[in-house]
């Protein structure tokens, strides 16, 4: 009994506390943010609309948490490590969440810095969508008759993500979840945080153009809850939830719905844009 405790019902019941514990954290944040002046403030409410676009949008680019935790589990066994990789990884996704908050909070009061930060949304978006179609495409080879249009919206994606690289890459650079080692207890929590704190401000800030018709704090809220499951999925049933984030169908999706949002922001920015300059 002593041993389940342990290994299991104490990392699960700590996965949940730290759920809340940012939420709480979120809902104080959201508060002290909206004591600046601002024409419109950030209202901490919850709506369940908001919160399971939140989560979905989560689930859909959980891919790259999914792989950083399972190495990091299979590289750093027992149920002491087990709680630095969710203090870590939740830490580290839950402070990318409150900066991109904090960034977009400000910038929104100046519309062309606005308009900037739109743009470079868009184009992590469409960074992303080329990622869930490739993916897509290399580990689904057996759904052919999606292949050819996956295929050609690879292949446009490719030509504008190339042309953006050398702006994205610097402000959004590529953090390594694949050669994960083992580690000391305090050395993983510190690189559990590091790694999950880019991720999240890459999947963050490229739902930006959202939040112009989404409540922030349930999309938050939605953001922290898929990132509690994720993490209870992947101690309970490691291959099961793997296998159903890397679904074929979440990737021909999850890439439509980054590349429809990506021009939504496009179009945003335009219209900013015309504003200004009127």
């Amino acid at each position: 009994m002593t041993k389940i405790v342990k290994t299991q019902l104490i990392p699960l019941s700590l996965t949940v506390v730290t759920f809340l514990g940012l939420c709480t954290i979120l809902y104080i944040y959201i508060n002290f943010l909206n004591l600046f002046p601002a024409k419109e403030k950030i209202i901490p409410k919850l709506q369940i609309q908001d919160v399971l676009v939140g989560f979905t949008i989560y689930i859909k680019t959980a891919i790259d948490f999914a792989i950083l935790i399972g190495n990091l589990m299979s590289s750093n066994q027992g149920w002491k490590k087990r709680i630095a990789i969710e203090l870590g990884t939740a830490l580290g996704n839950g402070l990318g969440t409150l900066l991109i908050l904090a960034i977009w909070y400000f910038f929104k009061e100046v519309p062309i810095l606005m308009v900037i930060m739109i743009v470079i949304a868009s184009l992590i978006l469409l960074r992303m969508a080329e990622e869930s179609f490739e993916g897509f495409l290399t580990e689904h080879k057996d759904f052919k008759h999606f292949h050819v249009s996956i295929s050609f919206l690879k292949q446009q994606l490719t030509i504008i993500n190339r042309i953006t690289k050398p702006t994205i890459g610097i402000l959004i650079p590529n953090a390594s979840i694949t050669n994960a080692k083992t580690m000391s207890f305090f050395s993983l929590i510190a690189f559990s945080i590091t790694v999950p704190f880019i991720l999240g401000l890459d999947d963050f800030a490229g739902y930006i153009p959202l939040f112009t018709i989404i409540n922030v704090f349930g999309f938050a809220v939605g953001v922290f809850l898929g990132h509690m499951l994720l993490n209870l999925g992947l101690f309970l049933f490691p291959r099961k939830t793997v296998d159903i984030v890397k679904h074929p169908l979440v990737h021909i999706f999850g890439g439509g719905f980054f590349l429809i949002i990506a021009i939504w922001g496009i179009y945003e920015a335009i219209q900013i844009t015309m504003t200004i300059l009127r």
